[in-house]
C-alpha cells in the first residue's frame, strides 16, 4: 500500500512553504516583527531610563532649588 500522507501536516508544511517562496517570506516577517518589538521596547525603555534620571536630579537638587 501506499504511504498516506496527515492531510493537517500537509496543510502546514503547504503553508510554511509558501509555495516555494517560503526563504524569502518568513525571514521578512521576522524583520519586521523584531522592527515592531523595538518600535515598542525603545520608547518605553528611553521614558523609564528618563523618569530615572529626572528623578536623581530633583533628589539631588532638593525640592526648593531654583
Amino acid at each position: 500500500m501506499g504511504r498516506t500522507i496527515d492531510f493537517p501536516a500537509a496543510v502546514m508544511t503547504e503553508f510554511l512553504n509558501m509555495g516555494g517562496y517560503g526563504l524569502y517570506v518568513w525571514p521578512a516577517y521576522l524583520i519586521v516583527a523584531i522592527v515592531l518589538i523595538l518600535n515598542l521596547v525603545v520608547p518605553l525603555r528611553r521614558h523609564r531610563r528618563l523618569l530615572s534620571k529626572m528623578s536623581r536630579h530633583n533628589n539631588l537638587n532638593g525640592p526648593d532649588a531654583p
